[in-house]
């Protein structure tokens, strides 16, 4: 969301300045890179005095916190919203694409959320309950679903977490330009994120009996 366009819904004035202030902050860093993110740029874009962001925020690591929560919430959103109208054989997958999906439309977002991640400070110990993992419980639901149930709860987890690892490094992955041809050859972007994926046992679509 650009200057203009918070300017113009003027969120600080209905009482929304935090939110305008996460807006505000992913677009600075989508345009400009973490590197440019402060206290004083995010007020800037959000057409608010320079003193207004340390009403919320105490400085640019509580800043960047924020944001990375914001970023696991959406993430969440984009995941539960892909599954929605899948069939339960599709679902694994559909998250799975979703996944990648939304680190290849929000790169810089998506490096803040794991740049705090790292930090054990950085997060609530609760996140997974919270959904600020990006939806860690509802990935762990989805294949919990898929097997019947008949996972144990360690086989569970171990699954969902390995299944979080192929889609952060497939997202990562996805970045080299060597893998275009076989893109092309696929027939584009989303077809080669579901080839991919489909040959992960743990995210592959739920083979029907």
């Amino acid at each position: 969301m650009t200057t203009v366009a918070l300017a113009e819904s003027k969120p600080y004035h209905h009482g929304d300045l935090r939110r305008a202030l996460l807006l505000a902050a992913e677009a600075v860093l989508e345009r400009e890179g973490p590197s440019a993110l402060s206290l004083r740029a995010v007020a800037r874009e959000a057409g608010v005095s320079p003193a207004a962001p340390y009403h919320h925020f105490k400085d640019k690591n509580e800043l960047l916190n924020a944001v990375a929560m914001e970023g696991f919430s959406q993430l969440h959103d984009a995941m539960a919203m892909a599954i929605k109208d899948e069939p339960a054989e599709e679902r694994r997958l559909a998250i799975g694409v979703a996944y990648v999906e939304f680190a290849q439309a929000n790169p810089a977002l998506y490096r803040v959320m794991y740049d705090c991640a790292r930090n054990g400070e950085a997060l609530p110990e609760d996140t997974h309950e919270n959904d600020a993992m990006g939806g860690y419980k509802l990935v762990k639901d989805t294949i919990n679903e898929a097997s019947g149930g008949q996972l144990s709860e360690l086989d569970l987890e171990l699954t969902c977490i390995a299944s979080w690892c192929a889609v952060h490094g497939l997202a990562e992955m996805c970045k080299f330009h060597k893998f275009n041809p076989l893109k092309e050859m696929m027939g584009g972007e989303r077809a080669f994120l579901e080839g991919v994926l489909d040959h992960f046992g743990v995210l592959s679509r739920t083979k029907k009996a």
